[in-house]
């Protein structure tokens, strides 16, 4: 599994958007997160469509789209032409996964299902054979900067072994809190694709902490 980094552009300044996405894509970073609010789903708003769209046109990155919004299965189709590559939505926001998954995987995106700290691995067991990702919250889904909840590596751990014994293939991303001083345990707990917020972008050079960030996970290549 490669391990990717996926910097939360929730962290940027969106005053110099575009060119902080150049900095970190100049030194190798693949993925960038970008966190869609709707004030209903999380008590939060912050961007959409039209700021996706913008942005697509800088960069070449893979858009990692993490939908925190209510009923995802009537946008899915939407944020795919704004250039979403991949589409992650919570199973707590709908009542119909396999319909979110089934129009995600007909725009030709890849396929994500995200759970919030209280939600149980056991709520999307019956999807991990139709996932591209499983995105693991390790902070209350809603606002950056927040405390990482180490107790969740234990649904990371269990992703993996359930990845390993079923021969799956579907990244595991850790979302939340994570900086230069838990990356490592993340990725032994079994993720891979590390988002990273306010540790990137809260960075005096960002394209240096991005750097920090690619070495360790370069190190750990499993």
């Amino acid at each position: 599994m490669e391990n990717i980094l996926s910097p939360s552009l929730l962290a940027a300044d969106f005053g110099k958007a575009a060119q902080q996405l150049k900095e970190i894509e100049a030194v190798g970073t693949q993925y960038i997160h970008l966190d869609v609010m709707d004030g209903m789903f999380v008590p939060n708003i912050s961007f959409g469509i039209p700021v996706i769209q913008s942005l697509r046109k800088d960069t070449d990155m893979i858009f990692d789209v993490h939908l925190m919004i209510v009923e995802p299965e009537r946008y899915i189709e939407a944020f795919r032409k704004a250039g979403a590559d991949i589409i992650n939505f919570h199973v707590e926001a709908t009542k119909n996964p396999k319909e979110v998954l089934s129009k995600i995987k007909q725009t030709g995106a890849k396929t994500g299902i995200t759970i919030k700290p209280k939600t149980p691995v056991c709520e999307i067991v019956p999807y991990l054979k139709d996932v591209d990702m499983v995105l693991v919250m390790t902070v209350e889904p809603g606002f950056g900067g927040q405390k990482f909840m180490a107790e969740q590596m234990q649904k990371v751990e269990e992703l993996a072994k359930i990845r390993k014994q079923e021969g799956l293939l579907f990244d595991i991303e850790v979302d939340g809190g994570v900086d230069l001083t838990n990356v490592e345990k993340v990725l032994q707990a079994g993720a891979n694709v590390i988002v990273a917020g306010s540790a990137v972008f809260g960075a005096e050079d960002i394209a240096k902490r991005a750097k920090e960030f690619l070495k360790i996970l370069q190190e750990k290549k499993t």
